[in-house]
C-alpha cells in the first residue's frame, strides 16, 4: 500500500475539502517532542488537524483515563464512580467495571503513541489505525464506501466508550485481531467540546483499512450520480 496513492484516490473521492484522515501507531522514540497535555487528550486534536505530530506517553499525558485508554497505566480505582457516579454515563460502577473487562485494554506495545495527519508520513508500516474526521456527508462516503464489500452487520459499529477508548483502544483490539470492524465515535459528552460540533471520528483498523484500500475506486464514490452530488455540497460548503 501506498500512502500517496491513497490520499489521490481519498482526493478523487472527496475532494479538496475533506481533511486528510489522522493516522496513529506506537514506538520506541517519539515522532515530535510534546509538552504535558493537561486533561483530555484531544485538546491537541485542532493541531493535529492543522497537521501538527504529538506524542503520548505516560509522562506527559495528564487524564487518568486516557492514559489507562491508550495502555500506559492500570485502570484508576476512581474511574467506575466517577463514570457512574459522577459523570453518569453508565448507570452502576459495577456496569463501568464489565465494560473494562469486556474492553480488555491491550498495554502500550511502545513508550510512545504517535498521532499525525496521513500526509506526514511516507508508509503505513505499523499504524495501528487511520482516524477521519467526519461531517455527516463525509461519513455518508466513509460508510457506504465501508459497505460496499460486506454485509456483516457490525461492519460499522457503534460502541460505548470514551473519546479515546472508541477511537484507539477498540481500533488496536480490532487490528491487532485481524478484526474487520469500523468504529464511529466522539459520542462521549466529555470529548465533544474539543471537537467542532458538525465533526465525529470514523476509525478504521488496518486490519480493515487493507481491505478498502483496494476498494474505494469500485466504490459509489467514483462514478455516480448520487455521490457527486454529495461530493459537489462538501466542497462547496
Amino acid at each position: 500500500m501506498e500512502v500517496a496513492y491513497f490520499i489521490e484516490n481519498y482526493r478523487a473521492a472527496f475532494g479538496e475539502k475533506a481533511e486528510l484522515p489522522l493516522a496513529f501507531w506506537y514506538s520506541d522514540t517519539p515522532l515530535a517532542e510534546t509538552g504535558k497535555v493537561n486533561g483530555c487528550l484531544f485538546k491537541t486534536l485542532h493541531a493535529l488537524r492543522e497537521g501538527s505530530s504529538v506524542s503520548l506517553s505516560l509522562d506527559n499525558s495528564g487524564c487518568g483515563g486516557g492514559k489507562f485508554y491508550t495502555g500506559f497505566t492500570e485502570m484508576p480505582a476512581f474511574v467506575p464512580q466517577f463514570v457512574s457516579l459522577k459523570e453518569h454515563y453508565k448507570q452502576t460502577p459495577e456496569m463501568v467495571l464489565d465494560f473494562v473487562e469486556q474492553l480488555d485494554v491491550p498495554a502500550a506495545s511502545a513508550a510512545f503513541l504517535n498521532i499525525t495527519r496521513l500526509d506526514n508520513i511516507a508508509s503505513f508500516d505499523s499504524v495501528e489505525a487511520l482516524i477521519f474526521l467526519a461531517t455527516p456527508d463525509i461519513l455518508s462516503g466513509l460508510v457506504t464506501w465501508t459497505l460496499f464489500d460486506t454485509n456483516a452487520p457490525d461492519a460499522v459499529s457503534t460502541l460505548f466508550g470514551s473519546g479515546c477508548s472508541a477511537t484507539f483502544t477498540s481500533a488496536i483490539n480490532e487490528n491487532r485481531a485481524g478484526g474487520k470492524r469500523t468504529f464511529l465515535g466522539f459520542f462521549d459528552p466529555s470529548v465533544r467540546p474539543y471537537v467542532d460540533a458538525g465533526l465525529l471520528s470514523f476509525t478504521v483498523p488496518m486490519s480493515r483499512f487493507r481491505e478498502m484500500y483496494e476498494t474505494m475506486p469500485q466504490s459509489c464514490l467514483f462514478n455516480t450520480h448520487a455521490w457527486e452530488k454529495v461530493k459537489e455540497r462538501i466542497n462547496n460548503t
